[in-house]
């Protein structure tokens, strides 16, 4: 298995706050299952499959400030296929969401990624 410490970590910072389309759609290649199923909420149905995701990304980067980012606010977990980070998204002043993703990880990319919200 590849460094499964920092895949999950690869993809909130390498995809996740990439502007580029289709360089995170060639990132998300490399990171995620071509069948990869996204858990928004427990409201809505998975996006399933990278192009979904992409599409996903880009549609809610456009909502945001240009220079909002995400940032690790821990140092990632692992425990054998599953793995969490969390994380912070906003500006270097501002902070307008704090959360973390867990990820299940098949075959050295991710498989499964859950998004947990903080009130």
């Amino acid at each position: 298995m590849m460094n499964a410490s920092i895949l999950l970590q690869d993809s909130l910072l390498m995809i996740w706050n990439n502007r580029n389309s289709a360089e995170r759609l060639s990132l998300m290649e490399k990171i995620y299952a071509p069948d990869i199923h996204f858990y928004e909420s427990n409201d809505s149905e998975p996006f399933v499959g990278i192009e979904s995701i992409n599409n996903l990304i880009g549609k809610l980067q456009q909502e945001w400030a240009p220079d909002f980012e995400f940032v690790v606010t821990e140092s990632p977990k692992f425990n054998h296929n599953v793995q969490h980070i969390s994380w912070k998204l906003g500006a270097p002043e501002l902070t307008v969401a704090i959360g973390s993703d867990i990820a299940f990880i098949e075959d050295d990319k991710i498989k499964s990624l859950y998004l947990f919200l903080n009130s």
